[in-house]
C-alpha cells in the first residue's frame, strides 16, 4: 500500500482532470439499481474529491485512507464546505486513517466504495481478499460493495504510451512506466517540479517564486476480472455484476477501467 505524504498536497491540482462526474454518475446508477443508502464508506477517499460530494448530497460518509496527509487537505476542504453550508440534511463526513484491508466503524454502513482504481495498489492476492472480505463484514445486509479497477490492459497501455509529460506555469511532471508482465504489476516513476513561495529573510530573497522538486513511485497490479469475481463470491457476495468504463453495460475485452457491483445476502447476519 502506499501512503501518500508530500505528494498529497499537489494530489488535486495535478488529478483536475479526473472523471470523477462520471464516477458519482456511476454510483447514482448504483443507487437507482440498489436502493439509496444512508451511511458509505468510502475505501481509499484521497482528499475527499468522492467523499465530500457524496455528505453534500446527504449522505453519512466515513472517509478511510492510510495517507494523514491525504486525509488533513480532506479536512481542510471539508472545512470549507461546511463554512459554506453545502451539507444537505444529516450529510457529513468523518475521517479516519486505516486500512482498506482492515478497517472498523462503530456501525456496519449500507455501501462501501472504493473508486479510482485504489484496488490496484493492492499487490499480492492475499491482500485483494482481505480486503473484499473486510467490505463484506463492514456491510449490512444486502448492502453493496462498489469498486473499479484497471484491466491488465490499461496497464499494458500505460506501459505502451509512456512517459507522459504536464509542463504548465505552476507545476510540471515527467512519468516513466516499467511493467513486469509476468505479474501484470507496473511501477510509476513520477518526477513533479511545482512553484511554491520564496522564503523572505535570511536567504535574502526578493518577493518571487521557486519550483520545488518532488520524486514519486506508485505500483499497481491488475488482476483478471474472472478472479476478482470468483473471489467475491467467495467471502460471500451472492450478486455480483461487472460493468465496463463508466457505462452501465456488461465489461468486454477492450474494457480499461471495470466497475464490480456485489451485494451482500439479505439473510446475512
Amino acid at each position: 500500500m502506499v501512503a501518500y505524504n508530500q505528494f498529497a498536497y499537489y494530489y488535486d491540482r495535478l488529478m483536475e482532470g479526473m472523471p470523477y462526474a462520471e464516477w458519482l454518475e456511476f454510483l447514482q446508477q448504483c443507487w437507482k439499481q440498489y436502493g439509496l443508502p444512508q451511511t458509505i464508506a468510502d475505501l481509499g477517499c484521497g482528499t475527499g474529491s468522492l467523499a465530500l460530494p457524496l455528505a453534500q448530497q446527504g449522505h453519512e460518509v466515513y472517509g478511510i485512507d492510510l495517507s494523514e496527509d491525504m486525509l488533513a487537505v480532506a479536512q481542510q476542504k471539508a472545512q470549507e464546505a461546511e463554512s459554506q453550508h453545502l451539507f444537505q440534511g444529516k450529510g457529513r463526513v468523518t475521517w479516519l486513517q486505516q486500512d482498506l484491508r482492515d478497517w472498523s466503524l462503530p456501525v456496519q454502513v449500507d455501501a462501501v466504495i472504493s473508486l479510482c482504481d485504489c484496488m490496484n495498489y493492492l499487490l499480492e492476492e492475499e491482500d485483494v481478499q482481505q480486503a473484499f472480505r473486510q467490505a463484506y463484514d463492514g456491510l449490512k445486509a444486502g448492502g453493496i460493495f462498489v469498486f473499479d479497477v484497471h484491466t491488465p490492459l490499461q496497464l499494458e497501455s500505460y506501459a505502451e504510451e509512456q512517459p507522459f509529460f504536464l509542463n504548465e506555469d505552476d507545476i510540471a511532471y515527467i512519468w516513466t512506466s516499467e511493467l513486469d508482465e509476468e505479474r501484470c504489476e507496473i511501477e510509476h516513476s513520477l518526477t513533479i517540479f511545482s512553484q511554491v513561495p520564496a522564503n523572505i529573510g535570511k536567504s535574502g530573497y526578493e518577493q518571487g517564486d521557486y519550483f520545488q522538486r518532488l520524486e514519486e513511485y506508485h505500483s499497481q497490479r491488475a488482476y483478471s476480472l474472472s478472479w476478482l469475481k470468483q473471489q467475491l463470491l467467495a467471502v460471500g457476495f451472492n450478486e455480483v455484476a461487472c460493468y465496463g468504463d463508466f457505462v452501465w453495460k456488461p465489461a468486454t475485452d477492450t474494457t480499461q477501467r471495470a466497475f464490480f457491483v456485489a451485494r451482500k445476502q439479505l439473510d446475512s447476519i
